[in-house]
């Protein structure tokens, strides 16, 4: 991909800013809004699909709806960061749908995950089975109580 700052003009990030809101906008609503015609506007927007700045399109459901109430984050420790025992545990990881997202990180644990359930009986249900993840030697959890932000957004103005 090519470095922000230098190749995107101001309507590509409109165009993204409006896609990030709504990726169901026609090509004449997109093109009325960042103020250029049709044609154009289309292409600039396959463009930055080919480019990678948009890696694809989703819908974006609503947990109430399916009674998926229980947010967690667990910060786990491996045993061993051998490649294989990482790619092991990623690879699980992975497998799992109601791991929602999983990061890497630096400092006292390994990874952090977002874990979603049902109720709390159900949450305890799913860190146990990470428990049973090869390596994984701790987990470290705590309890989404208040739901502040959640935004798939990009700050792309801000940079």
């Amino acid at each position: 991909m090519k470095n922000y700052s230098s190749a995107l003009s101001r309507t590509d990030i409109e165009i993204l800013n409006t896609l990030q809101s709504d990726c169901r906008i026609t090509i004449g609503e997109l093109s009325d809004k960042v103020n250029i015609s049709e044609t154009p506007c289309w292409r600039r927007w396959k463009k930055l699909e080919k480019e990678g700045y948009i890696s694809g399109y989703g819908a974006l459901l609503n947990k109430k709806a399916f009674n998926l109430s229980v947010i967690g984050f667990s910060q786990i420790q491996l045993a061993s960061h051998h490649v294989e025992d990482t790619e092991q545990f990623e690879k699980e990881i992975e497998q799992l749908d109601w791991v929602l997202m999983c990061f890497c990180i630096a400092g006292d644990s390994d990874y952090v995950v977002q874990v979603i359930a049902r109720d709390l009986e159900q949450y305890y249900e799913r860190v146990s089975m990470l428990r049973c993840i090869p390596h994984v030697t701790s987990i470290n959890s705590s309890i989404a109580i208040k739901e502040i932000k959640n935004t798939h957004k990009l700050p792309i103005d801000s940079m």
